[in-house]
């Protein structure tokens, strides 16, 4: 006769105690006359390969009797049951973890015996389990109607939580079981509290420029007909007509001073120009968002920006997308525990740059002048934050003089002109949250202060109307899928389609029929 081991998997149920020979299993199963149709006193020579059913408790033993000498036993795997010979008709079956596996008799002569082994829990041991996961729930959340079920290794989470922390935590200790089927109800919560964002934009654009230069014209002095330019500003042109006894002078920039003796024939044109120029631009913007949302500003506009996109079949689309512009706020409160409000902030200021535009096809498509922060703040509810000061100062000098001449003492003056550019730039963004509520029913609205009256009052029907106030929500529950699915954020609506202008294969791109920003 051989033994072997057995080696297995894990089952939670519960069982009795088995002893004495085979018909001791048909106590422990009658309740399941199919259970039953797999056991009986003594088991024959047989070489069927249809497996019967063997329950036993983790534990407790089984034993099972052959008419036949044993020659060999194995069992499927041995962490759940465990097989020995104990006589050579007996082998005894002992249940190590809850688990199904298989055991398989060899006998004399050639005939096999096949058997389905489940391995049943403890019923005391669940029981231990669930009373101290219990201890735990009321333990942890005091004053919270909470159970536990356990049946067919699964925990079902029962009851009624004060919010989603205390249903997650509960969560947490019974899922120490094993699967867990949330199933408990929350108290409706009050409402969030709602931030109101003040933000100021502050933008100060100064130039300076200063340009002098001297263009020198001689129409007949020393009968010499000539003029000196450094050519940086618009010099006059002169003229000889056949037949004529003074040549034509032409000025296409008198500015700024203007100088000519006829007695001499001598011209002089001087560009002398100071500018100074100012650009100021405030925005004020409030905008209000709920704890944990996203919320968003923008003062300004869009324009078609084109752009070519290939294709594999080799015929081009040009597609028309509209980008913005402006004074732009993106920002995202959070309420922290210490009472404080954890901005995430993204102010920007854009504005369209033809300077630096391009053209195509005759249509412009402007550049864009952009300053942006991103980042993260935390303030307490009406305190003021700086959170972006940019000054930037540029200079910009170019000089033109003639060789050798430019470079004479004094005298040199003449023959040089000189362009000088100054730009100033200063922005400063200050943000300030604060925790609002709405206006109380019955209260005044702040309304605008018109300049001049409206033409006509509101319609009498509209002031009939009465409104019809929300149910009361105090004290209820609901399920907590039911309040998880409402505090998801809403999904954005999808962005108006681009315009697509198929193009030819080989072709040039065509720009699209927009009309030009200019």
């Amino acid at each position: 006769m051989k033994t072997s081991s057995l080696r297995g998997a894990a089952l939670v149920l519960a069982g009795t105690a088995l002893a004495g020979h085979f018909p001791a299993c048909a106590q422990d199963t009658a309740a399941d006359p199919a259970q039953q149709a797999g056991t009986g006193a003594t088991v024959s020579q047989s070489t069927a390969k249809v497996p019967e059913n063997l329950f036993v408790t983790v534990g407790k033993s089984l034993l099972v009797d052959s008419a036949v000498p044993i020659e060999r036993v194995s069992v499927g795997f041995g962490e759940i049951a465990e097989a020995s010979a104990i006589t050579p008709e007996e082998v005894m079956l002992n249940g190590r973890a809850p688990g199904e596996t298989s055991l398989i008799i060899w006998q004399r002569g050639g005939g096999k015996l096949f058997f389905d082994v489940t391995v049943r829990p403890s019923g005391a041991a669940a029981a231990d389990r669930v009373e101290a996961i219990d201890r735990e729930l009321k333990r942890e959340l005091p004053g919270q109607s909470m159970e536990i079920g356990y049946e067919n290794s699964t925990v079902f989470l029962r009851g009624r939580a004060k919010d989603l922390v205390s249903a997650e935590r509960a969560l947490s200790i019974a899922a120490t079981l094993g699967r867990t089927v949330n199933l408990l109800y929350v108290d409706v919560p009050a409402a969030e509290p709602q931030i109101l964002l003040k933000v100021r934009f502050a933008t100060v654009d100064r130039s300076a420029s200063m340009q002098l230069g001297l263009n020198i014209v001689s129409t007949g002095a020393g009968n010499t007909i000539g003029a000196v330019s450094t050519g940086q500003f618009s010099a006059p042109q002169i003229t000889n007509t056949p037949g004529s006894s003074a040549p034509i002078v032409t000025l296409s920039d008198a500015l700024n001073i203007f100088l000519f003796r006829p007695d001499l024939n001598l011209l002089a044109t001087i560009h002398a120009l100071q500018q100074n120029s100012l650009l100021e631009i405030l925005a004020e913007p409030d905008v209000l968002a709920m704890n944990g949302r996203p919320a968003s500003f923008l003062a300004g506009g869009e324009f078609p920006f084109p752009s070519f996109q290939p294709s594999a079949t080799g015929i081009g689309t040009i597609t028309v997308q509209f980008r913005e512009y402006g004074i732009r706020l993106n920002f995202t409160p959070t309420i922290t525990p210490r009472g404080t409000i954890r901005l995430q902030v993204s102010p920007e200021v854009s504005a369209l740059d033809f300077t630096n535009g391009l053209v195509v096809q005759g249509y412009t498509i402007p550049a864009l002048t952009v300053r942006k922060v991103n980042t993260e703040i935390e303030l307490a509810a009406g305190q003021s934050f700086a959170i972006a000061g940019l000054i930037d100062n540029t200079f910009t000098e170019t000089i033109a003089k003639l060789p050798v001449l430019g470079d004479l003492p004094i005298l040199g003056k003449l023959f040089q002109s000189r362009s000088r550019l100054k730009n100033n730039t200063e922005l400063l963004v200050i943000v300030t949250p604060e925790l609002v509520s709405p206006v109380t029913p019955g209260q005044p609205v702040p309304e605008m202060h018109y300049p001049q009256p409206l033409l006509w009052p509101k319609a009498a029907s509209i002031e009939e109307i009465v409104p019809v106030p929300l149910k009361a929500s105090a004290g209820e529950a609901i399920p907590i899928e039911t309040l998880m699915h409402s505090l998801e954020p809403e999904i954005p609506a999808s962005p108006p389609p681009t315009v697509a202008i198929p193009q030819q294969p080989g072709s040039a791109p065509v720009a699209p029929q927009i009309p030009p920003l200019n």
